[in-house]
Formats: C-alpha cells, sequence, structure tokens
C-alpha cells in the first residue's frame, strides 16, 4: 500500500517538475521569436540605415541575448550597435 502511494507521490512530482520546465522552454521559445522578429524586422526595413549603422548580424550570439533577454534584449543590442559596440 506504502509502495503504490509513494509512486503516485513520485509521478505527481515528476509531472509538475515537467510542467514547470516545459512551461519555462515555452517561454524562452517565445522571447527568442520575438526578438528575433524584431532585428529582422529592423534589418528588412533598413532602419538602422536611417541612423547610419549597418545592419546586426543575426548569429549564436544575438539569438542568445534575444532568447533570454527577449524584446528588451533586442532593444539592447540594438542600442549598443548604435553606439558602436558591435557583439
Amino acid at each position: 500500500m506504502i509502495e503504490e502511494i509513494l509512486a503516485i507521490l513520485l509521478a505527481v512530482a515528476i509531472a509538475a517538475a515537467l510542467y514547470y520546465l516545459m512551461k519555462k522552454a515555452l517561454t524562452l521559445v517565445i522571447n527568442a521569436i520575438a526578438g528575433l522578429i524584431t532585428l529582422w524586422l529592423l534589418n528588412s526595413f533598413n532602419v538602422l540605415a536611417w541612423f547610419g549603422a549597418p545592419d546586426i548580424q543575426i548569429n549564436l550570439v544575438t539569438i542568445l541575448i534575444c532568447a533570454l533577454g527577449g524584446l528588451p534584449g533586442a532593444l539592447v543590442l540594438v542600442l549598443l550597435h548604435l553606439v558602436g559596440i558591435a557583439i
């Protein structure tokens, strides 16, 4: 009887942990997509050319910054790029 209760509690704990991790992973993916779409739109419409700066390269570093920072991360990338700090 005790083994069945422990097995059920363990299954519920594993399900709760997986739900929490998947929820966080989905948030990370949505943030990355929002930031990358922002950078892509800025590059497509040559918005940075209005300020005399070249387009921002979309590479692994910019993807990671956008994934962790989302839209504010993309804006930080744009500000750093406009100041002259290339990432």
